[in-house]
C-alpha cells in the first residue's frame, strides 16, 4: 500500500511540475511577444516624432519663402501639434485610440502634403538647400514610417495568434493579455485615384 501510494505522488509531482513547467513556458513566450509589441510601438512612435521634429524647421523655411500661405503654414503647424499631443503607450492601446492616433498622424500628413504642394509655387524655396534636405529627410521619415508600422503590425499578429489560440489562450487570458490593434489602410486607400490628362 505504502508503495502504491508513493507511486502516486511521485506521478502527482511529476504532472504538477510539468503542467507548472509547460504554463511558465506559454508565459514566458507572450511576455517575449508582448515586449517585442512595445519596443516595434516605441519605433513607430519615434518615427513619427522624427517627422514632426523635421516639420518645425520645414515650417520654418516655407515662412521665410512664403509668408502669405497662412493657412496651410497654420493647417500643418495645428495638424502637428494634435498628433503630437496623443501620447499612446502599448499597454493601453485599444482599436479607438489606434485609430486616433492613425487619424491624427493621417491629418498631419495631408496639410504636410499641401504644404508640399503650395512650395511647389515658389522659386526660392526650389533652390533653397534647407527646404531641399529637409524634404529630402522627411520623405525618408515617411519610408521609415511605413516600415515601422509593417513591423509592428507584424509583431501584434504573432502576439494576437498567442493570446487566441489554444493554449496558450488560457495563460493569456488567466494573466491579463489581450488582443492588440494593428495599422489598417487609410477607407479612401481602396477607391483608386482618377488620373485624367
Amino acid at each position: 500500500m505504502k508503495k502504491g501510494l508513493l507511486v502516486t505522488l511521485a506521478i502527482l509531482a511529476i504532472v504538477l511540475i510539468g503542467g507548472c513547467s509547460i504554463y511558465k513556458s506559454y508565459q514566458n513566450g507572450l511576455n517575449k511577444s508582448w515586449n517585442e509589441v512595445e519596443a516595434k510601438w516605441a519605433d513607430v512612435q519615434n518615427q513619427y516624432q522624427r517627422r514632426a521634429d523635421l516639420i518645425d524647421n520645414l515650417v520654418a523655411t516655407v515662412k521665410g519663402a512664403a509668408a502669405h500661405e497662412q493657412n496651410t503654414l497654420t493647417a500643418v503647424i495645428e495638424a502637428r501639434a494634435k498628433a503630437t499631443q496623443m501620447n499612446v503607450n502599448a499597454s493601453d492601446l485599444t482599436p479607438e485610440k489606434m485609430q486616433e492616433f492613425q487619424q491624427a498622424q493621417g491629418q498631419l500628413s495631408q496639410a504636410l502634403g499641401r504644404l508640399m504642394v503650395v512650395s511647389e509655387a515658389y522659386p526660392d524655396l526650389k533652390v533653397n538647400q534647407n527646404f531641399l534636405a529637409l524634404q529630402d529627410q522627411i520623405e525618408g521619415t515617411e519610408n521609415r514610417i511605413t516600415t515601422s508600422r509593417k513591423y509592428y503590425n507584424d509583431v501584434v499578429l504573432v502576439y494576437n495568434t498567442k493570446v487566441t489560440n489554444f493554449p496558450t489562450n488560457i495563460v493569456a487570458g488567466a494573466m491579463g493579455f489581450q488582443k492588440r490593434p494593428t495599422f489598417s489602410a487609410d477607407k479612401d486607400a481602396q477607391k483608386a485615384p482618377k488620373v485624367q490628362f
